[in-house]
């Protein structure tokens, strides 16, 4: 990846967050030094069309792990983005003995695919007690609700449970 393809990755990438609202909170210098840094950390899918992008995906690579998250396409194109984003990310995990592809955050579209909803975490430190306990409270809710739904979505995976 030299720099112009990274202007080029990333100008995808940042149109279909446009497309859907929003901007990017990342940007191509933090591509580039990451790739820089870290070579064998950043994998890119590349999807061409007569010999011109049109999309890609951008994935991140951990010693047992590909974790997929940055997609981005010049247009529309269907099944595209499942082919970039996640069928590729698993070919990726056979051909490099990875263990495990996580493909990213939110999604239905992704448990028929054969991908489940992976709980996980963050932790932050709220300065403001009164403001760490209305978070907290929400929390609490929304952890009750997101339990919920990963059990009905448990229902929907194409895995046969005994």
């Amino acid at each position: 990846m030299d720099a112009k393809l990274w202007d080029i990755v990333f100008a995808l990438s940042a149109g279909t967050f446009a497309a859907h609202g929003h901007e990017h909170y990342l940007n191509v210098d933090f591509f580039r030094a990451v790739s820089a840094v870290m070579p064998s950390a950043v994998v890119v899918k590349l999807a061409e069309y007569h010999g011109h992008p049109i999309a890609a995906a951008i994935y991140f690579r951990g010693e047992k792990v590909l974790y997929g998250r940055y997609w981005g396409a010049a247009a529309n194109y269907h099944s595209l983005h499942f082919e970039t984003c996640y069928y590729q990310g698993i070919e990726y995990c056979i051909e490099h003995g990875l263990e495990h592809f996580e493909p990213g955050t939110q999604g239905e579209h992704k448990v028929p695919r054969g991908f489940e909803p992976t709980a996980t975490w963050s932790a932050h430190w709220i300065a403001d007690p009164r403001f760490r306990r209305a978070i907290d409270d929400y929390l609490n809710v929304e952890r009750a609700q997101i339990d919920q739904y990963m059990l009905e979505v448990e229902q929907h995976t194409p895995y046969r449970r005994a």
